[in-house]
């Protein structure tokens, strides 16, 4: 039988703290993880060859490592070195830099498919490399890295929730509190789920509208 007095005084309570920081991790993460990744995109993609490299190692690195073993380098490793992070900061950082990692090879990808043309007629009027980059290739290739990056987007949700293994209390930690103190793991993790499932099918219903909302009719058409 269902107890309405746990799930509406004890468990909802606890979650919806814990979604509120669950979000204030998930958007800035995201929107911060997207500028990142064309920087390092277009560094990949357009930059000298030594940047290239870095650019290249970043990538290789932060996707390479689990997100898990980042944030606990952040959180306990760097306070050796005499680096500090607050919980919030040092999930929200682990979170950038990886995101960010997996969002530049979507760009990449999506800068290496614009035409060659438009490139060379571009730079025949007179734009230097960097404003073909910045007003003729990466508006492109955005629209068309959307998809990709929309679906890291979605990973990003789901991968939030460990940010509780450094302390920072958001959906999932909330959730871990409480069925540690109550016993009752079945009736907590099934509202965690159903939280995130709901978050994931919001972005994805939001990522879909933006698809549509930036959609060229005929764009990319051979």
């Amino acid at each position: 039988m269902l107890d309405t007095v746990f799930f509406s005084h004890e468990l909802l309570p606890a979650l919806n703290r814990g979604l509120l920081v669950s979000l204030a991790l998930i958007i800035p993460a995201g929107s911060l993880g997207f500028v990142g990744g064309v920087l390092i995109g277009c560094m990949r993609t357009f930059g000298p060859r030594w940047l290239r490299r870095l650019g290249d190692w970043y990538t290789a690195i932060l996707r390479g490592v689990p997100l898990a073993v980042q944030l606990m380098m952040i959180y306990y490793a760097l306070p050796k070195l005499g680096i500090y992070f607050a919980p919030y900061g040092a999930a929200l950082t682990s979170f950038i830099l990886c995101t960010a990692a997996y969002q530049s090879e979507y760009i990449r990808g999506a800068l290496l498919s614009i035409r060659q043309g438009q490139i060379r007629a571009a730079q025949a009027l007179g734009f230097s490399t960097w404003q073909t980059v910045a007003w003729i290739v990466v508006p492109q290739a955005a629209r068309r890295a959307l998809p990709g990056c929309g679906n890291e987007i979605i990973y990003l949700i789901k991968y939030s929730s460990l940010a509780y293994l450094v302390t920072c209390m958001e959906l999932m930690g909330e959730g871990k509190v409480v069925a540690s103190d109550t016993f009752r793991f079945t009736e907590v993790f099934i509202t965690v789920g159903a939280y995130y499932l709901i978050m994931v099918t919001l972005a994805t219903w939001l990522l879909r509208w933006l698809e549509k909302r930036f959609h060229v009719p005929g764009f990319g058409a051979r």
